[in-house]
């Protein structure tokens, strides 16, 4: 299966099936955490490691640069993956941390344009043969780094910068999609309120029988009154050594003054 690059799928972990979940739960956290079907993060992840193998191939380790690049791409990939955990209680954090991630990516993409521009290498055009061949390899498998691995430096830097500009373009899709999926879903705290002021109208609707009269919550069929004949009401006495005892009551009293002894 492809990964997807709409923003924040579920993964197994957040699915509303899941045990100990009730839909009431599920509605008031969305699905979230879903970042490993992003396509966005596998080619952040693809960059990450790319990245690693350049730099320990063209860049001393002794050089700032080196770590630098390393922890740009490497901000790519976390800040992916905690803005999608992050997604079910605060999609102001997802888009912050989202758009965090592309602009690691784009810091990254510098330091590679430094270096074919410090070097003498030639930028490959985005229409150049080269590009358009490494572009249509990332687009089916993201994963395929033979040219970090063998390749020159020139070829090498030129098919991590379409990488790069492969993720930012799905980034910025999917920042797109978290906009919008807030303008017409809201965030957390819009969920909270919602579903409080639900749970307070159920509560109010369903609430409409007199609680100073016991017999409104019994489901036993009330007996007749064995003195008038008219339906009984359960009551609880109030007073004397039988306070609290249930018993049934006729329901005309105090002009009939009729009861019956419970069945338990």
């Amino acid at each position: 299966m492809k990964p997807s690059d709409r923003s924040d799928p579920s993964d197994k972990s957040t699915r509303s099936d899941s045990p100990g979940r009730s839909d009431d739960l599920f509605r008031l956290l969305p699905k979230h955490g879903g970042y490993r079907k992003l396509r966005s993060f596998h080619a952040a992840v693809a960059i990450f490691d790319a990245t690693l193998i350049f730099c320990n191939r063209f860049i001393s380790p002794r050089s700032r640069t080196h770590d630098q690049m390393v922890q740009a791409a490497r901000s790519g990939v976390q800040n992916i993956v905690e803005g999608s955990v992050a997604s079910g209680t605060s999609k102001k954090t997802e888009l912050k941390l989202t758009n965090v991630a592309r602009a690691s990516l784009e810091e990254l993409m510098r330091d590679y344009e430094d270096f074919l521009r410090q070097n003498g290498l030639r930028r490959w055009d985005k229409d150049s043969p080269e590009a358009l061949a490494v572009r249509r390899r990332f687009q089916s498998d993201s994963s395929d780094l033979s040219e970090v691995h063998t390749a020159a430096p020139e070829v090498a830097a030129n098919a991590l910068l379409c990488l790069i500009n492969q993720a930012s373009y799905l980034l910025h899709r999917q920042l797109e999609r978290l906009e919008r999926d807030f303008l017409d879903n809201g965030g957390f705290t819009e969920r909270l309120y919602t579903a409080r002021t639900q749970a307070r109208e159920k509560r109010a609707s369903s609430d409409t029988s007199d609680k100073s009269d016991p017999s409104t919550q019994s489901k036993t069929p009330a007996p007749d009154c064995p003195l008038c004949g008219h339906p009984m009401r359960l009551r609880a006495a109030r007073k004397g050594a039988r306070a609290g005892t249930r018993f049934w009551g006729c329901s005309t009293f105090p002009a009939c003054k009729g009861t019956r002894p419970t069945s338990t």
